[in-house]
């Protein structure tokens, strides 16, 4: 612990003598992403602006293939209405490559973030609004039942094949139904144990039905969960069972030396390692992973968006990123001006800000303030079903949970582990964002452990041993362990401030860090006391997606509950019934499941918090620390963003508008 402390020392000296002392911001200047961010298309744009996309553009290397025959005119790769993106700064200029670097070849999420993000529907920056994407509208029906959704006209593939209908019937038959390919589906896509129902009406309109009302299917679809359905038909049935003879399939299956035509099917429908699936995303894969210690992407051709002077997107022609063996040759990669922008892997860790600041100059970039969609640093997460029945009744009694609270000094734990900049905050939704709920996250936080003292005293447990540490009623001395299942050195250096604060009030404390798969183990079992995690799910829509910390919703992932989260998922058939005001909380969560109106759901979701804030069944520490992109000074376009795990980053921003500047 000492250790993690003089380090966190040092940092903070070093933060708070150069920059507050200096008066100089943490972060460079960087615009805001511009709202709207888009529009749906060229006369949309015209009659919100005035101003009229008269004729389209392309860049240089396209417009040569045009001359030389290869390759269509701009106007007819576009669809009619193509979609109008809005640049952060300016509009932008053609060409270069964006050199970036993964942690080696299973680090695909970058990929994802950066290339992979577009759905029939997408999330605006905020995370708060649903948009168009590959569908121009959408209608709701039957109370929330059906959504029929209007496909962009003459919208393509890479390939120049037009994007269909028929392609996504091609994922719901042939891909979802398919039990081999499918073994489990999705829960987003089913509805009382039935399966969704995906029907054609037209070439460019498309009804999912549900059983019952799916408030929420829209923000999920947005989240990138329907990116599987945009599968090129035409292409991926030389792979499939249905389409191929069986003999032939064989021998494909044993060409490509693997085992069953499902695992050849997975191969050949994937955008990073199959350069030659066709893709609807503003770059192409040509270099795939597993070939070699980079990846690159080319432009798509045929993209379907465009800025608002008509040049069809992206600007930049080449996404080329190393394969690494560490994040240490990484940090010397972004340190030395070798990486054009960049999130994932470099600025999590504000701790890691000093270094990357000092070297500003020497790497030519600039540090972009991002914010983490966490609601929290650090979750205090009690074991309500512990099985240990005098423990479980003690951590159930509300006093004993606030007692604790009241009994940490967040404020210390700020200044030292957190450099102060963060507020102390238990468990709501972001500051100023939609959801947010003032004593859902400022109840119980005052360092009071007189209070602390009286709440325990009024349980009944004045008793004490020759040590000072309170007895359970059975005369045992109350003995908990917090487990870590990360070795995060914020999470031990908290818990081991957590441990003195609560003695100090009597509650004899382990800390224990332990593997996370014997974490996620022991969890799922119910056999920890209390265990520490992210405060996920702090923006935007995400409450309302993955509200595990908020109630019980989810079985193994809501870990303060684990046997009430499951009685939830099964309608009760499986689990234990939990206390009244919890049930509360979950039909009213139900209610939000069943209605589309987003201002009907946030009056549900915060009386969902009214309930938190009273009963505080999870202690949160505090708020996370801002992060930061590092981007080259002539990479722009990049505005401030968020870290999102469920809307990926930076997909909600628009990659496809970033250029690099002369």
């Amino acid at each position: 612990m000492k250790r993690h402390f003089g380090v966190l020392l040092i940092l903070f000296m070093f933060i708070f003598s150069s920059l507050v002392f200096a008066k100089e911001p943490l972060f460079d200047p960087a615009p805001k992403a511009p709202s709207p961010s888009q529009y749906n298309s060229p006369a949309d744009y015209e009659k919100a602006v005035g101003k009229k996309i008269t004729h389209f553009k392309e860049a240089p290397t396209l417009a040569e293939l045009v001359k030389q025959g290869k390759l269509p005119p701009v106007e007819k790769r576009l669809p009619e209405k193509p979609l109008v993106i809005v640049p952060v700064e300016e509009v932008g200029k053609y060409g270069g490559s964006w050199r970036m670097a993964m942690r080696g070849r299973a680090d695909t999420m970058l990929l994802v973030r950066q290339v992979g993000y577009e759905g029939l529907v997408i999330i605006d920056p905020d995370l708060a609004n649903v948009l168009p994407g590959i569908a121009e509208s959408w209608k709701i029906g039957g109370n929330g039942r059906t959504f029929t959704f209007y496909i962009r006209k003459g919208i393509k593939w890479s390939d120049g094949q037009p994007f269909t209908t028929n392609d996504i019937m091609f994922w719901y038959k042939d891909i979802i139904l398919n039990k081999e390919l499918t073994p489990v589906i999705p829960s987003w896509l089913t509805s009382e144990g039935e399966v969704v129902k995906v029907e054609k009406i037209d070439d460019y309109t498309i009804r999912f039905t549900f059983k019952k009302p799916n408030g929420l299917f829209l923000p999920y679809f947005a989240t990138g969960a329907g990116r599987g359905l945009l599968t090129p038909a035409h292409y991926l049935k030389q792979f499939h069972a249905n389409y191929v003879a069986k003999d032939k399939l064989n021998e494909l299956v044993k060409k490509e030396g693997l085992n069953t035509w499902v695992d050849l099917f997975n191969n050949k429908n994937n955008f990073w390692m199959n350069p030659e699936l066709p893709v609807v995303y503003a770059w192409k894969v040509t270099t795939p992973v597993g070939v070699g210690t980079r990846v690159i992407f080319e432009r798509n051709p045929y993209y379907w968006k465009i800025d608002t002077e008509g040049n069809q997107l992206p600007y930049i022609d080449r996404l080329v990123i190393d394969i690494v063996d560490n994040i240490e040759v990484m940090k010397m990669k972004a340190l030395n001006g070798e990486i054009d922008m960049q999130s994932r892997h470099i600025g999590q860790i504000i701790a890691d800000y000093p270094l990357y600041a000092e070297n500003k100059a020497k790497g030519g970039y600039r540090l972009i303030k991002q914010t983490h969609t966490s609601m929290n640093s650090m979750l205090v997460i009690f074991n309500l079903n512990h099985k240990d029945p005098v423990l479980r009744k003690l951590f159930n009694d509300k006093r004993f949970r606030i007692a604790l609270s009241h009994a940490i000094n967040r404020q210390e734990i700020i200044d030292l582990v957190y450099m102060g900049m963060v507020e102390p905050w238990q468990v709501s939704p972001r500051r100023g964002t939609p959801l947010f709920y003032e004593p859902a996250a400022k109840n119980y936080t005052e360092y009071d452990p007189k209070k602390a003292n009286q709440l325990l005293d009024e349980m009944g447990l004045t008793k004490r041993d020759k040590d000072g540490f309170r007895l359970r009623p059975d005369g045992k001395p109350i003995e908990i362990t917090i487990e870590i299942g990360v070795e995060k050195s914020d999470w031990i250096d908290s818990c081991e401030m957590i441990k003195k604060y609560w003695q100090t009030v009597g509650i004899k404390v382990a800390t224990k860090v332990i593997d996370r798969s014997l974490w996620e183990t022991r969890t799922a079992a119910g056999e920890h006391d209390i265990v520490v995690w992210w405060g996920d799910s702090g923006t935007g829509y995400e409450p309302l997606i993955m509200p595990f910390w908020y109630f019980p919703w989810s079985h193994p992932a809501s870990r303060q509950a684990p046997q009430w989260a499951l009685w939830y998922q099964t309608g009760g058939k499986s689990g234990e019934a939990p206390p009244p005001e919890i049930r509360h909380q979950m039909a009213l969560y139900t209610q939000i499941t069943t209605t589309t109106d987003v201002n009907k759901q946030r009056q549900l979701f915060k009386q969902i918090l009214e309930v938190q804030a009273k009963n505080l069944y999870i202690m949160g520490i505090c708020t996370i620390p801002p992060q930061f992109i590092i981007a080259r000074n002539n990479f722009r376009n990049v505005p401030e963003a968020y870290e999102s795990g469920q809307y990926p980053t930076h997909g909600p921003v628009n990659p496809c508008q970033f250029f690099i500047k002369e």
